[in-house]
């Protein structure tokens, strides 16, 4: 049997985090949702499959064949990239059957016979026949739908992956003026991470883990559960409470509460975070701030590809794809979409929603100086913390710019007419 993990139509609602990474890329707790599959089937034969503009980049970074339909001619565990796997779960391959959590589909073991005679060369296409020709049984697990959903889950994923891993104590350097407030079996510090003086790792409400080359500076206080990736710094007085993510090579000040930082990402200076997923080579400017909860204290509703969707949370932060950057003083309204590539600049109260390659500047959204300038800018970050923008990503950005012009456009000239 081929383990195929697949990514759907659905896709689209997971933008602007999703415009240049295949679902399964995205993160929360410890790791990317590929991780975390990848765990309860890494003796199988995998594939992956994505959307096509993605293909020859994802091609390029993993060692597993990418949109091969010879997978369709086996036996087939499919899998759906937004499963958010636990620990916990567990993969049933006995009997034929689709699985599904409220109607939404989690993964499903097929015979060849079925496969051969069903697909088509549609993903979506197959997914909806697939349902007619097999029996179907509900599972009580975790599906990402909306961005919203990774921070709803992270705390909860902290604490999973956290135990699965099942490592504790102090492995790097830790300096004798700082004190780990609560159970010291809750933490866990890499070789080659540092500890400095003064800082305050709080266990009460959760574990923290911090990987190999990270550093915590000075003054420094960070609540778990918490996760502190690779390389990653904790700016001097920083205040890092509860439930956030920090993936590889993040430099991380000021206030940050129920977040994720994809990777690569800096907010160096003073200002608050929360509630919020930053996506890959964002810039966030000193003092810029979000805010996650609104003042009448109702759910909040966040624009998904342009159009509201009330959350049914009450608080919700921003939404930042990869590549944008921020003033100082940006002030983020509740529940603030921010496509890729973005520029956005200080003024009063902000818009909810910032297309993608979009700049914005004196209270209007303008063309910018254009994708070549962008790419240009993006290569001159990446090339800081020793990364090459690849001939397959620069790609995948000008295909994104394409998708997302009449979008950008209709923004544009909404925003001239404003007198």
């Amino acid at each position: 049997m081929k383990v195929l993990i697949f990514e759907d139509s659905n896709w689209i609602n997971l933008t602007p985090l999703s415009y240049i990474k295949p679902v399964f890329e995205l993160r929360c707790g410890f790791s990317t949702l590929f991780d975390k599959i990848r765990c309860k089937v890494e003796k199988m034969e995998i594939g992956l499959w994505v959307r096509e503009y993605l293909i020859n980049l994802i091609k390029a970074k993993y060692n597993y064949p990418v949109n091969d339909e010879s997978f369709f001619m086996d036996d087939l565990l499919l899998i759906n990239s937004r499963w958010l796997v636990t620990s916990k779960d567990k993969i049933e391959i006995i009997d034929e059957g689709i699985y599904q959590s409220e109607g939404d589909f989690v993964y499903a073991v097929l015979k060849q016979g079925t496969v051969k005679k069903i697909w088509d060369g549609d993903i979506d296409r197959f997914i909806s026949e697939i349902k007619n020709h097999v029996k179907k049984e509900e599972k009580n697990v975790r599906i990402i739908k909306y961005p919203w959903h990774f921070i709803h889950f992270n705390s909860e994923i902290l604490q999973d992956d956290f135990e699965f891993i099942g490592k504790s104590g102090i492995k790097g350097k830790f300096h004798s003026n700082a004190i780990i407030y609560g159970d010291e079996k809750r933490v866990y510090t890499e070789k080659d991470s540092e500890v400095h003086p003064f800082v305050v790792l709080d266990t009460h409400a959760g574990p923290i883990y911090i990987d190999k080359k990270a550093k915590i500076f000075p003054n420094a206080r960070i609540e778990g559960p918490c996760y502190i990736g690779e390389d990653t710094q904790i700016m001097p007085g920083a205040n890092i409470r509860e439930g956030n993510s920090f993936g590889p090579v993040c430099r991380i000040g000021g206030e940050v509460e129920e977040s994720i930082f994809h990777s690569y990402s800096n907010k160096y200076h003073d200002g608050f975070i929360g509630h919020s997923y930053i996506g890959e080579f964002v810039n966030l400017g000193a003092l810029t701030t979000n805010s996650d909860l609104k003042n009448d204290y109702s759910s909040v509703v966040v624009y998904v590809n342009g159009k509201p969707v009330d959350t049914g949370e009450l608080k919700v932060g921003s939404f930042i794809g990869d590549h944008t950057k921020t003033s100082i003083g940006v002030f983020f309204n509740t529940g603030s979409s921010v496509g890729m590539m973005c520029n956005v600049t200080s003024g009063g109260i902000l818009p909810k929603f910032f297309p993608s390659f979009i700049w914005y500047i004196n209270g209007r959204y303008m063309k910018g100086l254009g994708i070549e300038m962008m790419l240009k800018t993006a290569k001159i970050a990446m090339e800081r913390r020793g990364r090459t923008l690849s001939l397959e990503e620069e790609e995948v950005i000008r295909k994104v710019y394409e998708i997302t012009e009449e979008q950008r456009k209709e923004y544009i000239s909404k925003s001239r007419k404003i007198t």
